[in-house]
């Protein structure tokens, strides 16, 4: 693996080895890299999980932290992105993390660097980090993929996170459905579309995605149309889930929007593990990428010294 910029270019074996390596990591730990690294984690938009987890991912490696303000760099000279990340792999950069506002730039860069590229979400693109950490908290509750029941709920049309997550999910073998505003939905992914009375009752693993207010061109009143009643996870809805399902959320939460506030932090939530999952699953990418860290499956921790938690 040269690249982590897409869902779409992994198989099934791929997948599931990063998911066993993270889930690994998250339960023992994790040695430092061999050598000096240097981590450039370039954030053209704002983050506070995504950014920070990467940050204690690579710091937990050892890396040395290359850290990019938009403000203060040479953006506002008008350096171009391509510029900007030429000139962290040429004075020696050994990764770059990337979040932008354009989609597929991620990609576009990893065919025009030398060193590893990552996509940490690339406008309404992908989000294919968040995707592998989402994986690893549904393997822990489930042990497997193939016939579960996954519902994606929301702003599908705006989300890169719902975008990442169906092709991943599909791909190992889950049922993958959809539901939100008709104005949301996405023609792009080929998955069905349920109602929202109708996808809590067959789910077993319930996603929600925040709002994106930042990327709708016509803003509309979350009061008005009454959201959380019409298109939101209610108390009411929640008591008809199955027992054994699971909420995630990739966060941040609108609690009372998205959510009744009251469900972030319920029996069945797994919002903050997902959180606590980020640096394992960041991890995997990583030392994956920069072709070191020794067997991470479940069945062997020999080499895990430094604790994760």
């Amino acid at each position: 693996m040269k690249h982590f910029v897409s869902m779409k270019d992994k198989s099934e074996t791929e997948i599931i080895q990063l998911v066993k390596r993270a889930n690994g990591i998250s339960q023992r730990g994790v040695e430092p890299l061999n050598g000096q690294f240097f981590a450039a984690n370039l954030f053209f938009e704002p983050s506070t999980r995504t950014k920070m987890s990467f940050v204690v991912a690579e710091r937990r490696l050892g890396m040395e932290v290359l850290d990019f303000m938009t403000d203060q760099s040479s953006v506002t000279k008008g350096e171009s992105i391509y510029d900007t990340a030429k000139t962290y792999e040429s004075i020696g950069a050994n990764l770059i993390v990337l979040r932008h506002h354009q989609e597929n730039i991620a990609k576009q860069l990893a065919e025009s660097l030398s060193i590893p590229v990552i996509n940490a979400g690339d406008g309404t693109g992908e989000h294919p980090t968040q995707c592998l950490l989402d994986l690893v908290t549904i393997y822990q509750d489930f042990q497997h993929f193939h016939g579960l029941k996954v519902v994606i709920a929301g702003d599908i049309k705006h989300s890169r996170v719902a975008r990442s997550n169906a092709i991943a999910l599909s791909t190992l073998g889950c049922d993958v459905y959809l539901t939100g505003m008709k104005e949301w939905q996405d023609d792009r992914l080929p998955f069905p579309y349920i109602a929202m009375d109708d996808a809590v009752e067959i789910a077993d693993v319930f996603m929600l995605l925040r709002i994106q207010h930042e990327r709708h061109l016509d803003q509309f009143s979350l009061t008005e149309c009454n959201y959380l009643d019409n298109y939101g996870l209610t108390l009411e809805r929640e008591a008809r889930m199955q027992k054994h399902a699971i909420i995630l959320h990739p966060a941040p939460v609108n609690r009372g929007v998205e959510i009744d506030s009251r469900l972030v932090e319920c029996q069945r939530s797994r919002i903050f593990k997902q959180m606590k999952n980020g640096v394992a699953a960041r991890i995997a990418i990583i030392t994956s990428l920069l072709n070191q860290g020794g067997n991470y499956n479940d069945e062997n921790f020999n080499q895990c010294q430094a604790i994760i938690g």
